[in-house]
């Protein structure tokens, strides 16, 4: 089946590329006022007293006690304040705002504002959270959600063993990076609230203002501007600013924006999930695996934010692309007082990735077998059921995915030739990402729907789900078009407003083509049937597909509505002097159905594994005393363009039976398989093993001298 970009032949869309583009920041209204946050500069105390200086004329503080209704930012918990009211709980928790007309006046307000503070000890890693130390935090309890699933009898085979083969890994926070910070303007006419910003999420936004306000959702607008990358950062964080921003413009009746200095935005925003995975694996006489217990441990910082789903995702990952009959998967996100933890691309996947692939590794290692052949001896087929004992019902090609990215590598000959002496090396991890929100969430919890108008020989649709630069504005528009056999041009598409948007769920979880896209083909297909009419108006609601089950209580059955499959191969040279590591490649290959579009697929996959080399090889971001010691682009290293490798890709065709034109997923995939092709890499280069990522000069040092 060939692309939709190979059988649409006009591009002439009307928003070219033309550097014109309005982000929040440019964004300026008459009689704008601005706003700074105060925030907490300790990680754990009570509030004893808040001392302000006189505040002129035309300027305004803002905190918990001009929040209307419900002082409580909602998202899967109630637990994280709008403002803190009695007790700060991390470093960057917002306390208040300063309001004005004059940036320098609200800063020098800032500057002469001061909190008594009754420090209290803080809980600063997952494993003095697991001493129950910190029952303040959450229901009078140290951790947030445990969860547990089993498949086959694990006990059984734990008594019939003959070798059991353990590991223990850890992961660390990784920063965002996006290229705007998080950005907010709000305007109240006196009935209606409109926040305009930076965001991947409106709905969200939507519904934390409906908590603050207690107003009907008539009387708040949230439209996304412009947005400079989000990669999860901006899923449920646009809240708090969100908010912040409405409550400033409601009480000083002047638009107000609020914008994010990037240091502040480091500190106070939202990070990967740092991880300790442990992963037993059970063999018998014949060194074959016969269950696995398995166990993942994140830090889900001071509230708990979206780190039950991250939690969800993770733990149904941990297993890999294995069908192993027999296993255990328990999972605990902690609380602490570090920043609070959240979205980020491949959400809870690529740590769980990491750990899996670096575990079957080891076993290959210590069977003295090769551990390609040991992975494929336990791929996925169809018809096998997962971890959770669904059946997976279309076809997995991961032998075809690994042959074609092992030939494309050279792997056979680089991996057996090897010269140790050089301290080089090759690792190839391979890997899935469930496309969509988790079991049957996307029915139960977010029931997207999707609207298209037709006036005459225009169509325009109406999502929700945001361009944040994965090509949304686009693959959208030629769905519809390739439905309706016209022009991409006769289709418009523009930045989700609420007050014409359906709630088509949020921009996150590999689900906007899959689920969003394929909502569009069918609406398109119901506006075909009414094409002659001179104006049409349909909305689509979304379905939950007959052949799928799902118990949320048990974690049984389908996780995911759809997979999307891929392998990597890493070839890197470690210095022997300085442990540098110079990566001279990485291979990929993938299985997302068909493409929408190869180029913007192509962008995709070359930035998803830039961003995945980055967290496995130098992203160090410490947590010391509660504060993250690396908060500037000059101590947060990402990879800059000569730190890429040569990246060559393929995608394997397998359409899938419920996305759009055979679509699957594949924003999130890029990213996910890096870190253990990678470390694998490395492992081999060294001769020692890797436990933790991002793998550091100091880490090789360290291991070479054991």
């Amino acid at each position: 089946m060939k692309a939709i970009s190979d059988s649409i032949k006009r591009f002439d869309f009307d928003d070219k590329i033309q550097g014109k583009a309005i982000y929040t920041s440019d964004y300026h209204l008459e009689c704008m006022f601005y706003a700074k946050t105060l925030r907490s500069t300790v990680p754990r105390a009570k509030i004893k007293n808040i001392i302000t200086p006189e505040i002129p004329q035309g300027y305004f503080i803002v905190d918990h006690r001009d929040v209307p209704a419900q002082n409580y930012i909602p998202v899967v918990f109630d637990d994280q304040p709008i403002f803190a009211v009695d007790e700060v709980n991390y470093i960057g928790q917002p306390i208040l705002l300063v309001v004005g007309e004059k940036k320098e006046i609200i800063q020098k307000i800032i500057n002469s504002i001061h909190i008594d503070y009754e420090i209290i000890e803080p809980v600063l890693s997952i494993e003095e959270a697991e001493q129950a130390k910190a029952p303040y935090i959450f229901k009078n309890q140290p951790y947030f959600v445990k969860y547990e699933y089993s498949k086959g009898d694990l006990d059984k085979c734990i008594k019939k063993a003959k070798k059991v083969i353990s590991d223990e890994f850890r992961t660390g926070y990784q920063e965002q990076a996006y290229l705007e910070t998080q950005s907010m303007v709000a305007k109240y006419d006196g009935h209606t609230i409109s926040v305009y910003g930076s965001m991947q999420c409106p709905y969200y936004i939507v519904e934390a203002l409906k908590v603050a306000l207690g107003w009907e959702e008539d009387r708040i607008r949230v439209v996304q501007m412009p947005t400079g990358g989000a990669f999860g950062g901006k899923e449920d964080y646009p809240s708090i600013p969100g908010v912040h921003a409405a409550l400033a413009s409601i009480k000083s009746k002047h638009p107000v924006q609020l914008v994010f200095e990037r240091q502040e935005d480091i500190q106070c925003t939202t990070k990967r999930h740092p991880s300790l995975i442990t992963i037993e694996s059970y063999l018998d006489e014949n060194g074959t695996i016969i269950a696995r217990d398995m166990y993942v441990k994140l830090d889900g910082g001071a509230y708990a934010g979206l780190s039950s789903v991250v939690l969800q995702r993770s733990i149904l990952s941990i297993g890999g692309v294995y069908d192993i009959e027999n296993l255990r998967v328990r999972g605990t996100v902690y609380a602490t007082n570090n920043v609070v933890t959240g979205a980020f691309r491949g959400f809870g996947g690529p740590q769980a990735f990491f750990a899996i692939e670096m575990h079957m590794e080891n076993i290959a290692n210590q069977l003295n077998l090769d551990s390609v052949e040991l992975k494929r001896k336990y791929f996925f087929k169809q018809g096998d059921l997962s971890s959770t004992s669904g059946e997976f019902f279309d076809p997995i090609v991961l032998n075809v995915i690994t042959d074609k990215v092992l030939k494309m590598s050279d792997y056979r000959n680089k991996r057996t030739h090897n010269d140790a002496s050089k301290f080089k090396g090759v690792g190839c991890s391979v890997f899935f990402h469930g496309c969509g929100f988790t079991g049957a969430g996307e029915s139960d919890l977010i029931k997207p729907s999707v609207r298209l108008k037709k006036v005459k020989e225009e169509v325009e649709l109406f999502i929700s789900s945001t361009e944040i630069g994965q090509g949304t504005l686009t693959t959208m528009r030629k769905i519809v078009a390739k439905v309706l056999d016209i022009p991409v041009a006769q289709v418009a598409h523009h930045y989700p407003d609420t007050l014409e948007c359906p709630d088509s769920g949020p921009t996150v979880a590999s689900r906007t083509t899959l689920i969003v896209g394929r909502l569009l083909q069918d609406c398109a297909l119901k506006l075909k049937k009414r094409w002659d009419e001179e104006s049409v108006e349909i909305i689509h609601h979304y379905q939950y597909p007959s052949h799928l089950s799902w118990d949320s209580k048990t974690f049984q059955g389908n996780a995911y509505p759809d997979y999307s499959w891929g392998a990597n191969v890493v070839e890197v040279e470690v210095d022997p002097d300085t442990y540098q590591v110079d990566v001279k490649g990485i291979w990929a290959v993938f299985d997302i159905g068909t493409p929408i579009d190869r180029k913007i697929v192509q962008g995709q996959i070359e930035g998803g594994i830039v961003q995945g080399l980055g967290y496995s090889l130098m992203e160090v971001l410490e947590s010391r005393n509660g504060k993250l010691s690396q908060d500037t682009f000059t101590t947060y290293i990402i990879p800059s363009s000569l730190d890429i490798p040569p990246i060559m890709s393929e995608l394997v065709e397998n359409p899938s039976t419920i996305g759009p034109f055979g679509a699957r997923g594949l924003g999130e995939m890029p990213l996910v398989g890096v870190a253990p092709a990678l470390a694998s890499a490395i492992q081999q280069a060294i001769k020692c093993k890797i436990t933790k990522i991002p793998v550091i000069p100091e880490d090789i040092l360290r291991g070479i001298h054991k």
